[in-house]
């Protein structure tokens, strides 16, 4: 039994068989954490689809990403190695080790998540803020046409168990979790104070004064250059600024220019190829 659970307060214990081994969930009371906050500091979260797995901004100037490469590279070398083994063998084939090596991929993945949540949340912590922001459209990784390529490492990234992990979090340590549509959030430019029509409402003639112009990087009417997730994330937030009285006159072109990439694992993750197939 873990270290750190009081075993005369768990509640509920389950068995649950997943990829070919057995997991026990415990249910057990957590108390919530008291932090003093300002619910009008706000943390902005825009889930990418590129190498960064959420770009953050708040209204009180800074940002940061987090890298998704790792993640990915995990994926892919899963996708390879179940490629390869499934190959020449009938449909539905699927063995021990193709149990082990999903296992461990679950389990990255897992790892991962929680730290990616655990970052944001230290940082809302750090800074007082009250006010979590996250961009979502129901259904969006069902409907992604990215290519063949980019829609399976989009739809494989975890990003609504991110989602959920963050409204848990946000619960513990009382921090107001608010979820928005992103409609036009990626397109429109923040710099130039672009409208942002819902999904589906868009007006006849509505055009973004900015564009993309590389990979990662948006371009204002104006000239300026900014990273496009930041400018997306700096977007969903102006799209429930009004409603939640948020003041955003420190966020401006510096926090979407220069923002800290935060990298989930400093040493090398260990490679699914390193198991055996004969396992």
């Amino acid at each position: 039994m873990p270290s750190n659970i009081d075993c005369s307060k768990i509640k509920e214990f389950t068995i649950l068989p997943k990829n070919g081994a057995f997991y026990l969930e415990l249910s057990y009371p957590v108390q919530k954490e008291k932090h003093d906050l300002d619910i009008n500091r706000a943390l902005s979260i825009d889930l990418g689809t590129a190498d960064n797995l959420a770009a953050c901004v708040d209204n009180l100037g800074n940002s940061f990403l987090i890298d998704a490469r790792a993640m990915k590279a995990m994926n892919q070398l899963w996708n390879k190695k179940v490629a390869t083994r499934k190959e020449g063998e009938k449909e539905g084939y699927w063995n021990a080790w193709l149990d082990r090596i999903t296992r461990k991929r679950s389990h990255q993945m897992r790892d991962g998540i929680n730290k990616a949540a655990k970052i944001i949340i230290r940082h809302c912590l750090k800074h007082q803020i009250g006010t979590l922001v996250i961009g979502w459209n129901e259904g969006f990784k069902e409907s992604a046409n990215l290519g063949r390529i980019e829609n399976q490492k989009f739809v494989q990234m975890p990003l609504g168990k991110l989602k959920e992990r963050l409204k848990q979090l946000c619960v513990l340590h009382d921090i107001r979790f608010i979820e928005t549509e992103e409609a036009y959030t990626s397109q429109a430019s923040f710099l130039d104070g672009d409208s942002l029509p819902k999904y589906g409402e868009k007006p006849e003639g509505w055009k973004a004064s900015g564009k993309r112009i590389y990979r990662g990087l948006y371009c204002s009417s104006n000239g300026l250059v900014v990273n496009a997730d930041l400018n997306a994330s700096a977007n969903i937030l102006r799209k429930v600024a009004s409603n939640l009285g948020l003041d955003l006159g420190l966020l401006g072109r510096r926090c979407l220019t220069t923002a800290a990439r935060v990298r989930l694992w400093l040493n090398p993750m260990p490679s699914l190829s390193a198991e055996s197939q004969s396992l």
